[in-house]
């Protein structure tokens, strides 16, 4: 079948622009598809770990340039106040969504990417000719399609996904708040502070800012009145360390940004025949540190096996199977792990044992930070 494209893929976050341009750099045609319009701001803490650099600057992102914060040890508290400091085994580097992002948008059409923004697809349909996406009245056909649409999606809803339906609190309905601010905070530190229900992390960015970011489940944010500050006040600030943060810092004037109706749970890597990039495939949680890696290097496999899967290398099935084989073995380990810490720091008590079982036994925290960290790739 003579498509538009192909390779259609739908947002334009991390997974998605990395994904287009090295696909567009193999010489095929790709169409991405944002709702938003670049630059933009999105909840996310902002901290990426040290396996990504090579692979960033392999796409073109200036990296040395920009003068990013290294980030080499964590500074984690629990609500009850007490503290542990330990050095982070491979580490990672601070850079705001805002400007990573906009960078990828400009290197994809640099590539030759067509980027439509401001654009929502209401519809993708396959067929053995390829796929059908409808967006804004209009319509574009592609060989392969990719959904890297993050957290949450119309699309989502639309195919009745089954994390859509569960209703396990543990892992579900969060709510995300992010900040930037101006702070003293050593541009080092990584600090990772919980308060009940949720935990709040905090690290240097580019411009003498800080990203202030923490997620909560939105029962904390219902038992406030529905009110933002009321529920830092009430809820973070029991926490010492998070209200000296807060009452000592000065916020950039367009934040907050919020995001609601998050889940950590487990999700499918396909869905209706599209590869599922980035968050779409799957969360880790906050507290990790590692969400932006993980969907930088869902779109280096993807593109491998689709650029295969274009050159008749793989069928339509060994695709599929090829590519949640290959995401089982690089994150389905550490995915885990992150729920398991979840359940931890969702509770105030077991975060409280936590912090002081590390503070007594030090030596446990390295091997469990490594367990939600990968390899460069």
């Amino acid at each position: 079948m003579q498509t538009d494209y192909d390779i259609a893929i739908i947002g334009g976050g991390l997974a998605g622009l990395s994904a287009s341009i090295q696909l567009s750099r193999k010489g095929y045609r790709v169409v991405v598809f944002e709702k938003e319009t670049y630059p933009f701001h999105k909840v996310c803490g902002e901290y990426i770990s040290l396996e990504s650099m090579d692979f960033l600057k392999a796409l073109g992102v200036p990296l040395t340039e920009w003068q990013l914060p290294l980030i080499d040890t964590l500074f984690l508290t629990a609500p009850n106040g007490k503290s542990l400091t330990t050095k982070l085994p491979l580490g990672g580097f601070g850079v705001s969504r805002f400007l990573l992002d906009s960078c990828l948008a400009d290197l994809a059409k640099s590539a030759g990417v067509t980027l439509l923004e401001k654009t929502k697809v209401d519809e993708v349909t396959r067929s053995n000719e390829g796929y059908l996406i409808r967006y804004a009245g209009n319509t574009t056909t592609a060989n392969i399609c990719c959904a890297a649409f993050g957290k949450r999606s119309n699309l989502d809803i639309k195919w009745e996904r089954d994390f859509i339906s569960k209703h396990d609190e543990r892992l579900n309905n969060y709510v995300g708040v992010k900040y930037h601010i101006r702070t003293d905070w050593k541009p080092n530190l990584i600090g990772l502070h919980n308060f009940k229900n949720g935990y709040c992390g905090i690290s240097k960015i580019e411009n003498d800012r800080y990203c202030l970011c923490y997620m909560t489940k939105a029962s904390n944010l219902k038992s406030s009145g529905n009110n933002i500050e009321q529920m830092q006040q009430q809820v973070l600030y029991q926490n010492p360390h998070l209200k000296s943060i807060f009452t000592n810092s000065e916020k950039v004037a367009e934040f907050p940004v919020t995001i609601s109706q998050i889940s950590f749970s487990q999700k499918s890597k396909s869905e209706n025949g599209l590869l599922m990039l980035g968050d779409a495939a799957g969360m880790i949680t906050p507290l990790c540190g590692n969400g932006m890696s993980i969907a930088l290097h869902t779109s280096k496999i993807a593109a491998i096996l689709i650029d295969r899967y274009l050159q008749g290398e793989l069928s339509f099935q060994q695709l599929i199977a090829a590519y949640e084989r290959q995401w089982e073995h690089h994150f389905a380990k550490r995915l885990k792990t992150g729920r398991i810490l979840q359940s931890f720091f969702g509770s105030t008590s077991l975060s409280n044992l936590l912090v002081g079982t590390f503070r007594a036994l030090p030596f446990l925290a390295s091997p469990l930070i490594q367990q939600t960290h990968g390899k460069p790739f």
